[in-house]
């Protein structure tokens, strides 16, 4: 089993292009695109989560019913063990302040999403979630991915079926790499 994780900044595209690869890809039985757990109730048109409550998911975590967890934002977001089937190439979204510790877990390829901070502000003030100071303030707070993983870019600054296609050649990459026995790409 292989995961690839998906990173980088706050609106930078990360579920759009996922949510349009997952189904560009579904029922291809090498990829499980893995559901995340959050802490924050789903919205229209937002990532499709797991919603749990605080209490949810603090008992949740005590229970070890998370392979990953992290807090980012105000929010906890977790990965079931269930969501990381063996023999597959998993696809997971996560922070970039968890990658070492799931490298430590299994093999991964970071595909790190990114657009240009113009795009990120623009994106971040459409979705209506912060002011215009708390949007810099993100801006501002750059965390490079952790040093030593294997990372392939997406640029994700154009129409979304151009970053859906940088995305999807990427995990056809990993997982041409995982059937030829080599990893990563």
């Amino acid at each position: 089993m292989f995961w690839v994780a998906v990173a980088g900044p706050s609106g930078a595209g990360k579920d759009t292009l996922l949510d349009a690869v997952r189904a560009e890809l579904a029922g291809d039985a090498r990829f499980h695109f893995a559901r995340r757990s959050v802490t924050r109730t789903a919205t229209p048109g937002g990532e499709a989560h797991e919603s749990l409550s605080p209490e949810a998911f603090e008992a949740t975590l005590a229970a070890g019913g998370f392979l990953l967890h992290w807090r980012a934002h105000g929010l906890g977001y977790g990965i079931r063990h269930a969501e990381a089937p063996a023999g597959r190439v998993v696809v997971l979204s996560l922070s970039r302040a968890v990658l070492n510790q799931a490298a430590r877990l299994r093999p991964l390829q970071v595909v790190e999403v990114t657009a240009s901070p113009a795009i990120l502000a623009e994106r971040l003030a459409r979705r209506g979630r912060e002011d215009a100071a708390s949007i810099e303030a993100r801006l501002a707070r750059e965390m490079p991915l952790p040093e030593g993983l294997a990372v392939i870019r997406v640029e994700n600054d154009g129409p979304v079926a151009e970053g859906a296609s940088r995305l999807r050649a990427a995990l056809e990459a990993v997982a041409a790499s995982c059937i030829q026995g080599g990893f990563p790409p």
